[in-house]
């Protein structure tokens, strides 16, 4: 079980330690035993397009992406994860993720243009010929 952070009720803390996209990275976070463990953490509410995309537009919008990324959560950032859920993939969690100035990155990702609401289920595709 996860630790509970100071700054919102049931949130864990975790530290940045690699960006993999726009809306996954990878962080260490203690359990309640002072273990530390690294988790990939696939932010919850926001989709961004994909590094290995269906085309050039999509891959290219996805490297921005990862870029903005890495400058809202840099690595070595501590971050607040709440809401946390096991992900369909082993290893990874999903969870709303609180920067230290208690943003929500899932919503400044949607609000910068970088990414786009998503409340799980089947993606839309980000190539024009996708998006009808």
């Amino acid at each position: 079980m996860l630790i509970c952070g100071v700054g919102v009720a049931n949130a864990t803390p975790a530290t940045v330690s690699y960006i993999i996209d726009g809306d996954t990275f990878a962080a260490y976070v203690k359990l309640e035993d002072g273990i530390k463990i690294s988790v990939r953490v696939r932010i919850r509410n926001v989709d961004t397009p994909e590094i290995h995309g269906e085309c050039e537009s999509e891959i290219r919008r996805a490297y921005l992406a990862k870029e903005h990324l890495s400058k809202l959560i840099p690595v070595g950032t501590d971050v607040e994860l709440t809401n946390i859920k096991d992900d369909k993939y082993l290893g990874r969690i999903d969870a709303n993720v609180l920067d230290g100035a208690g943003r929500d990155v899932g919503a400044v990702m949607i609000k910068s243009g970088f990414g786009r609401p998503y409340n799980g289920g089947r993606r839309v595709g980000w190539c024009e010929n996708s998006q009808k």
